[in-house]
């Protein structure tokens, strides 16, 4: 089998060459720029199976890269992990807001990293059952239409909304789960197959909070996804799931 393809960004010279160095270990196939301009253009030559990136870089910011990946056809399912300073919240939400799929703050040890990489990649793979294509068009739960091939919802008679990739994953495992609650540690888990005490725990919070602002009329008091003090979050609705051609 061919080894998975990880494109690194970031015009740091020595913390590129170490991550390089760690991941080829691995057996990871590694293709490197140095600003984000340059990064684009070897996404789209080498269509990565995993993009890593900074935020803060010559020509074109992380940020940037980010969105333009998320608007190019071919690419805007690639798995996106964005490096940030330990102190730049903003910098993660704002990552995260475009479509990036995960953070990792600096400094990082490479075991952390290592982690992040082997549960972004797994999502490539189709690994989680609960996410493998079906031959059905959409999955439907209450008022809830999720169309399977575009990564886009519809709410009732509304018009349809895109997704990131995350928020596609996240309200497909929901919706073949209604009326059932999970912490942000099981989402982590089970949606987006990170090991046990790997990830950022915030980074569920984050991904609820973005998909509720595009699924709930007021997402300041969710009806859809609502959360159950102390327990976690349930995707509430009457109706039962059902599976729509």
């Amino acid at each position: 089998m061919a080894s998975q393809r990880i494109l690194l960004i970031d015009d740091h010279y020595q913390l590129i060459q170490g991550i390089q160095n760690s991941l080829k270990d691995e057996g990871y196939e590694i293709i490197t720029a140095a600003n984000g301009l340059d990064g684009l253009k070897a996404a789209r030559r080498h269509r990565p199976d995993l993009i890593i990136l900074d935020i803060n870089m010559p020509w074109m910011d992380g940020l940037e890269v980010c969105r333009r990946l998320r608007e190019d056809n071919q690419l805007y399912k690639t798995p996106l992990l964005f490096l940030t300073s330990r102190n730049s919240v903003e910098d993660r939400v704002n990552g995260l807001d475009l479509g990036a799929d995960d953070y990792l703050a600096k400094p990082f040890n490479t075991a952390e990293l290592k982690a992040r990489v082997r549960a972004l990649l797994r999502r490539t793979q189709d690994a989680n059952p609960h996410l493998q294509p079906t031959n059905t068009a959409s999955l439907t739960a209450g008022p809830l239409t999720l169309d399977l091939k575009a990564g886009r919802v519809k709410v009732e008679d509304n018009e349809t909304i895109q997704l990131t990739p995350a928020e596609f994953e996240l309200l497909h495992y929901l919706m073949h789960h209604p009326n059932q609650t999970f912490t942000g540690e099981e989402l982590l888990e089970k949606v987006w197959a990170y090991e046990p005490g790997t990830a950022d725990q915030s980074l569920a919070r984050w991904h609820i909070r973005n998909l509720r602002a595009k699924i709930e009329p007021d997402p300041a008091h969710p009806i859809y996804i609502r959360t159950i003090p102390r327990h976690g979050y349930i995707l509430d609705h009457e109706a039962d799931a059902a599976i729509s051609s």
